[in-house]
């Protein structure tokens, strides 16, 4: 029986499971998609636990016929506006220097970093270790195996409100799936769509969802800062249905179809039908009108990631530029905009490394649940084998129906 990943992203616009399955050369093949649209999230918090629990079963249900497995547990995505990050040290006495450095000590180290006042209400996601300075010695990667007095382990700890994820964690609980591992989802994205050569020059990844945008700076090899944006894809069909003054699901075709984050690239003369608020009518609009409004929200959201950048202290030290990623990252015209206003090269991220139904999770929105599986093959311990539909509760149901059609039978 194959191992199977699975990992679940729980959107402000969509949820997306995906199922995995590891082949023989170490390769997660794609080989079950559910998408259902999100309900009971705003920016990426549950509002309302009974519709985020019917958008979570229903995602997990597709994925599941598709497959033909049964899901049992998953890797989590999480994200939302209660989300914080802080870089932490802790420091441990190793001796005298006359034996070598084990990973209890390193285990101590981290362990002295986590040694911060977490308050009251919020719980540790993710300790992520960036670096270890032995004796004064700083990047060293692995100091198991070398010798040394005094061991400082840098980490990146990131936190969340203990009812955000409670409330997430229930909705998914509810359909009978155990949660593996909550993942941030940013770190998630990172493993799909970034290589080694960008972690390592130095690289800022932007995951612009429908609610929120997250961000995530990397180098050598190690995340360094993390933030989540309230400003997503959301916030630009919301522009447009106030500046058009049309319903939003309207503002939302709109931007789908004619949406664009330059201006000067759409011709003057070129006019577009919107549907008003209570006319029967359609008026007659210039297609830059709409245009203008997204790239005003653009040139904000991308304004919002300069300063996470700034505020990580690695502005203008990231060469590898910005990998820009998330449904957001679709929008024409907005790679060229974002490098403009950032000064830095800008591309847009999809998932990397991944086979089987690859074509159907190409687009960045995909990003997030592709990680998943990438996290949960690179951390994860054993998996826990995902039986096939015949084995599972399908096969139980048709057992009991058998034993009461015996029972009726003569004996």
């Amino acid at each position: 029986m194959e191992r199977t990943i699975v990992g679940i992203d729980v959107g402000t616009t969509k949820v997306c499971t995906l199922i995995g399955e590891v082949d023989k050369d170490g390769q997660v093949c794609v080989v079950g998609v559910g998408v259902a649209p999100s309900r009971g999230l705003t920016k990426g918090v549950v509002v309302n636990v009974e519709e985020a629990t019917k958008s979570i079963a229903s995602s997990i249900d597709k994925a599941e016929r598709i497959s033909g497995y049964r899901i049992e547990a998953a890797y989590l995505g999480l994200a939302g506006k209660h989300i914080l990050s802080v870089n932490s040290k802790g420091t441990v006495a190793v001796g005298r220097g006359e034996r070598y450095i084990t990973e209890d000590d390193v285990a101590r180290a981290i362990e002295a970093a986590q040694d911060l006042a977490v308050q009251h209400g919020r719980e540790i996601i993710h300790v992520l270790p960036r670096c270890y300075i032995l004796d004064g010695q700083e990047g060293v990667r692995d100091p198991v195996g070398m010798m040394g007095f005094r061991l400082e382990a840098a980490v990146h700890i990131v936190t969340g409100a203990v009812p955000s994820i409670r409330n997430l964690v229930q909705c998914v609980e509810s359909s009978h799936v155990t949660v593996n591992e909550l993942v941030l989802q940013p770190l998630a994205s990172a493993e799909a769509v970034l290589t080694l050569e960008e972690r390592e020059t130095g690289v800022a990844l932007v995951d612009a969802g429908g609610g929120t945008t997250d961000v995530a700076i990397l180098a050598e090899g190690a995340i360094c800062h993390s933030a989540v944006l309230p400003v997503g894809g959301n916030n630009l069909t919301n522009d447009i249905a106030v500046g058009l003054k049309t319903p939003f699901e309207v503002a939302e075709k709109l931007k789908l179809q004619y949406g664009h984050a330059l201006p000067e690239m759409i011709d003057p003369a070129e006019m577009i039908d919107v549907a008003a608020f209570g006319e029967a009518e359609v008026a007659t609009v210039p297609r830059r009108d709409l245009v203008a409004v997204l790239e005003a929200r653009c040139e904000e959201l991308c304004a919002l990631v300069q300063e996470e950048i700034r505020r990580s202290g690695y502005d203008g030290l990231l060469p590898a530029g910005l990998v820009l990623t998330g449904g957001t990252a679709e929008l024409p015209g907005f790679k060229e905009l974002a490098s403009e206003v950032l000064q830095m090269p800008v591309r847009v991220g999809r998932a990397r490394n991944v086979g089987g139904l690859a074509d159907a999770v190409s687009n960045p929105s995909y990003a997030t649940a592709v990680g998943l599986l990438q996290w949960g093959l690179k951390y994860g311990g054993p998996e826990k084998r995902t039986p096939k539909r015949e084995d599972g509760r399908f096969s139980e149901l048709f057992r009991r129906f058998k034993e009461a059609f015996r029972a009726l039978l003569p004996g």
